[in-house]
């Protein structure tokens, strides 16, 4: 016997584990990418990019809404040289790259293969997957751009130019992971993700170029980005159902022969919806917890894992943070012995039997989209959107009435001090001289490159879309001339127009109204002081898309009996004190998730005193502590972060506010 073999048994045969990584980008290129290698010294195996919204959205730094959001929430990439810096001293050919991007994929993938191109990388031999699910993003992420059907079409582009030029590339992640964080249930999951994989595969099928042959290899490509949460059992099975799920729908609906190209490929974040911001030490456990339903049982074990780190709801992880995630990958792969077994979940009779009960269901509920005209038309119709938000009200009131329990939120929280978050750099903040600096780098680009060279190649990206070609060619022509990311969205929102989605808060009654007694109690108080009930304006300034929060306060106070205005994301500052103006709202609420705070804040609070408008204002986010005083400095009459759970709480609070402006 060894030390490695306590009792003599001889080791099993060891699987390769899944790609290691971590979800990382921030202020620059350059210091990126330097993140990027240290990560890669430290044994993380692939890359996940995170692009900042303005690159997302497709707006250069200068872009008035691109103020206060530059190199956030992820990297500015406006052009060619911002992407090599990026990659510097990263060999493509080498790399599994995953990026987030959406509206702007066929753009940011243009770039990575024009870099790929420099350094010498065969195209054949890139790897890596693109996150191109624009479905998604109008019910839950927001980074959306253009209308449903030509965002279908340019990620039909992506996936079949990719089929030829980048074999090994993974075109599209259809990504069911936001939808959870914007309030999907299990079911709601697997259906929603799975009717837009058919959207999308009906839509590649019918492309006239694409043959019978071709077909199955692209299917086999189509992979998925998912998320864990923590009933733990239940998303073991929905991982189960998800295999079994696509296995049917590529034989039967697409006569799929070859099991290999109907195998259900993803990709996995956990769940950053439930990391806590009161004693966040806990989300170690959460985050572990919630790996093992994606990595236990290996006939729906992911492909590539990248945890959350512990402190995300206080802010930007620092690299310790990160690498402490990586760590428990690493752990689990390397020191146990999963990686030695089967699936140890087969002939478990209570495993098959929730898998089968969440199978029925998700088919019921795929057979309902497909009877309104399949995925696009449920999101055009707000169908998906709002049982996203009744959705998601029904949690929220379940953690508030204590049916669902979270540890340090609504119980156990009486807590010692965490040593883990004290002091000064415990989240990392990106500098307000990080934009002027972009801004600064993209006018030294501009006046550099050959504008008519430019020029020209946004032509024939403009002639390729008007003419439904594939537009990677054109967009990768693009990049190699120097065009900036703004530019290449410009000209394309010229030609399919921009769009805005339901917002979904104009469902039927979210909230419970026995336990809406006490909040309607205050609007109540409020409505009679005022003559009238209270007008609330909700705002979402900047291009943070992550909605949920804004909408879930939106239904709640309209529940309450106040009149609610709000009008969806991406609103400049002029526009949301434009709107307090002509609605005459008592009080706004400003919710930001990106980081962007003080400066959209102060923006706002500026208008409001230039307009002579005595309109208090509450604002939401995540807020570190200095933060929330800087803004109170600025006059906000109150700050919410994410241990403000209570929603009645705040609407009583608004409604009290609301009551004392003076008009």
């Amino acid at each position: 016997m060894t030390a490695s073999d306590p009792i003599g048994d001889k080791p099993a045969q060891r699987e390769k584990p899944w790609i290691f990584r971590t979800y990382a980008g921030h202020s620059d290129a350059s210091e990126s990418n330097r993140l990027y290698r240290n990560n890669l010294a430290k044994g993380q195996t692939g890359l996940s990019v995170a692009f900042d919204l303005p690159t997302q959205t497709g707006y250069d730094p200068d872009h008035v809404l691109s103020r206060g959001e530059v190199g956030k929430v992820g990297v500015p990439i406006a052009h060619l040289g911002d992407m090599r810096a990026l990659f510097d001293q990263i060999p493509l050919a080498q790399m599994n790259t995953s990026m987030t991007i959406n509206a702007t994929a066929a753009w940011l993938l243009s770039l990575y293969i024009a870099v790929a191109d420099e350094q010498g990388a065969p195209r054949e031999r890139l790897q890596g997957t693109t996150q191109n699910d624009l479905v998604k993003e109008y019910l839950s992420r927001g980074t959306y751009v253009f209308p449903p059907r030509p965002s279908m079409q340019l990620t039909t582009d992506i996936v079949v130019f990719t089929a030829r030029e980048l074999p090994k590339w993974n075109p599209t992640n259809v990504c069911s992971y936001h939808l959870q964080e914007a309030g999907a249930s299990p079911v709601q999951e697997l259906s929603y993700a799975l009717a837009t994989a058919i959207a999308l595969l009906d839509s590649i099928r019918a492309q006239p170029e694409v043959s019978e042959a071709e077909f199955p290899g692209i299917v086999g490509r189509i992979s998925f980005f998912v998320n864990a949460g923590m009933r733990f059992i239940t998303e073991l099975c929905k991982m189960r159902a998800f295999v079994d799920l696509w296995d049917e729908i590529t034989l039967k609906r697409y006569g799929i022969e070859d099991a290999a190209m109907r195998r259900f490929r993803y990709g996995v974040q956990v769940n950053s919806l439930g990391l806590t911001e009161p004693q966040p030490e806990n989300n170690v456990y959460r985050i572990l917890i919630e790996m093992l339903a994606v990595t236990l049982s290996k006939r729906a074990r992911a492909r590539a894992v990248q945890l959350p780190a512990w402190n995300e709801a206080l802010g930007l992880p620092r690299p310790f943070d990160q690498q402490w995630s990586l760590r428990m990958q690493q752990v689990l792969a390397y020191e146990t012995d999963l990686l030695e077994f089967g699936d140890i979940f087969d002939g478990s009779t209570a495993i098959d039997a929730k898998v089968e009960e969440l199978k029925a269901a998700a088919l019921a509920e795929l057979a309902k989209i497909d009877a309104m005209g399949g995925a696009l038309a449920a999101v055009e119709s707000g169908y998906m959107k709002q049982a996203l938000v009744e959705n998601g009200a029904r949690r929220i009131e379940a953690i508030e009435r204590g049916e669902q329990i979270v540890i340090g939120v609504n119980k156990f929280t009486n807590s010692e001090p965490s040593p883990l978050s004290a002091g000064e750099g415990n989240v990392v903040t990106v500098p307000d001289s990080v934009e002027l600096e972009a801004i600064g780098r993209l006018k030294a680009w501009r006046s550099q490159r050959d504008t008519k060279a430019a020029e020209s190649a946004l032509a024939e990206l403009a002639s390729a879309a008007k003419e439904t070609r594939n537009v990677m060619p054109a967009s990768i022509a693009c990049a190699k001339a120097g065009v900036t990311t703004g530019e290449w969205a410009q000209t394309l929102r010229e030609i399919f127009g921009e769009y805005r989605a339901p917002t979904g808060v104009d469902t039927g009654k979210a909230g419970d109204d026995p336990g809406l007694a006490t909040v309607k109690a205050a609007v109540a108080l409020a409505a009679e002081k005022l003559g009238r009930p209270p007008r609330f304006l909700v705002g979402k300034p900047g291009l943070d898309g992550h909605s949920n929060g804004a909408e879930q306060i939106a239904v709640r106070a309209r529940d309450a009996g106040m009149a609610v205005n709000y009008g969806g994301i991406r609103q400049t500052p002029e526009e949301i004190v434009t709107q307090a103006r002509e609605t005459e709202a008592d009080i706004i609420g400003l919710s930001i998730l990106s980081g962007s705070h003080l400066p959209l804040v102060r923006d706002v609070t500026a208008r409001l005193r230039v307009a002579g408008m005595d309109v208090p204002v509450v604002v939401g986010g995540i807020i570190p502590p200095d933060d929330e005083n800087a803004l109170r400095n600025m006059g906000v009459a109150a700050v919410y972060t994410p241990k403000d759970f209570a929603l009645d709480g705040i609407i009583s609070d608004v409604a009290g506010l609301a009551a004392k402006t003076k008009r």
